[in-house]
């Protein structure tokens, strides 16, 4: 039910196409750099950790280490994404956050040439800061340009971005380049080396296409000191329960995508017999399917309501679809063509309902509209969490003697959580309909 029916805001003047998309038009180059970066962000994400297994000689737990200090760096570089974006601009901490992920990248690469664990490690860990301070900052720069209406599909037009890179066209990308390259370590370094090219190109697109100035200066309130800005996501999820809720909630969202990361390659791969290649074209569906959805569930947030997209499609939904997707290559007989089919059918309806997450980044900013950065701040530091959460479920259940089966309803006992904490984070939504603006309830 809708009520409050008000005009349209005077002078904005009849929107282009993009903006009824929920496209800032100004934007635009920003959305394909991001697609662009996160693509050779993405290429090693699903055969990583069996490489470096392979050419360190070191065995599964050693490398999970390598990639829980990873995750840990990422979590970081997801806060000060949002808190340095605030005091400097989105534009500066994206273009620190390239120059990370090249550096590192490069410094990570020469380690594995020399089979040095402890580089390698130090060096893929560092280089976790670079993709979130690019993209998330990024993310802020939507936040800050999309008018509130249309925030919900702003928000999902970069999840398509950021999605569609990692992992969709990055596992696309390492299945034509590891044969290309020689096929085995061999072609999976030679596909690494290559992402670089796409990180510069991501980079080039976003840094000369998108010229808004809002992007260029600081967001924050002018009387804040640096260390008040810094701090002030941090502050505001001490001193107000649905920040520190609604932090919680986006930090189990993807977790059980990376978790599933880790879990289920060698289940695809070996148990069910399907062999790497399927399991990346696997994974290639799964998340073309989110692609997909991602920008169509925000617009639904914006007309029916975030809270309520979140709570049902987004918690419920992924539930349901994380189930079917662990349950469904069981069931099916190892190494048939219908039973792959079929699962990978299950992985997409996993991958569709995620995205029913995506209003979790309109939500944020409305829980705090005196402090929208540092809001932003913590939703994106709980996005990169969230790779942290993910492997550290998968680390303890195992540790503890738990089974792959136990890690996958850990992760459902999680999205239980995230519906008892979703109910308290209903905002002021308006909608636009026929030329005006409505409240949603």
């Amino acid at each position: 039910m809708r009520s409050g029916s008000t005009p349209l805001t005077a002078g904005r003047g009849e929107e282009t196409r993009l903006q009824r998309l929920g496209i800032p038009p100004v934007l635009r180059w920003g959305f394909l750099g991001v697609l662009v970066f996160m693509t050779g962000n993405g290429v090693e994400s699903n055969f990583l950790t069996p490489h470096l297994v392979e050419v360190l000689g070191r065995p599964e737990a050693a490398v999970a280490t390598i990639i829980t200090y990873y995750s840990l760096c990422v979590l970081v570089g997801s806060y000060l994404s949002g808190a340095l974006s605030d005091l400097f601009g989105p534009r500066r901490v994206m273009t620190a956050g390239f120059g990370v992920w090249v550096v590192f990248e490069v410094l990570f690469l020469l380690a594995l040439q020399a089979g040095s664990f402890p580089l390698a490690a130090a060096a893929y860990a560092v280089r976790g800061f670079g993709f979130p301070l690019f993209a998330f900052a990024f993310l802020v720069w939507v936040n800050i340009t999309t008018p509130p209406e249309r925030n919900g599909a702003a928000v999902g037009w970069f999840y398509v971005a950021f999605t569609g890179g990692l992992p969709t066209l990055g596992s696309l990308f390492a299945v034509g380049a590891i044969p290309l390259f020689g096929g085995g370590t061999q072609g999976e370094t030679g596909a690494m080396t290559a992402s670089i090219a796409l990180v510069v190109v991501g980079f080039l697109i976003a840094r000369f296409g998108v010229r808004d100035e809002r992007g260029t200066r600081r967001i924050a309130p002018a009387g804040e000191s640096a260390g008040q800005v810094l701090t002030s996501g941090l502050r505001l999820t001490f001193t107000r329960p649905k920040i520190a809720a609604g932090f919680l909630v986006r930090l189990i969202n993807t977790a059980p995508e990376f978790g599933m990361f880790i879990v289920l390659p060698a289940v695809i791969a070996t148990e069910r017999g399907w062999g790497q290649s399927r399991w990346l074209v696997m994974t290639v569906c799964v998340y073309a399917t989110n692609i997909l959805v991602n920008a169509l569930f925000g617009a639904i947030g914006d007309r029916i309501g975030w809270q309520r997209t979140v709570k049902w499609f987004g918690i419920v939904g992924s539930a349901c679809g994380l189930l079917l997707w662990w349950y469904v290559p069981q069931l099916v007989p190892a190494g048939s063509d219908w039973g792959y089919v079929l699962s990978v059918l299950a992985g997409c309806l996993f991958g569709m309902l995620l995205a029913g997450f995506v209003p979790m980044g309109a939500i944020m900013p409305a829980l705090a509209p005196d402090h929208q950065g540092a809001a932003m701040a913590m939703y994106t530091t709980a996005a990169g969490g969230a790779t942290f959460l993910g492997s550290a479920v998968v680390s303890v259940v195992l540790g503890l003697g738990g089974s792959d089966v136990t890690v996958v309803w850990t992760f459902v006992a999680l999205y239980a959580v995230a519906f008892v904490l979703v109910s308290f984070l209903h905002v002021p939504q308006t909608h636009r309909a026929h030329g005006r603006l409505e409240e949603v309830h």
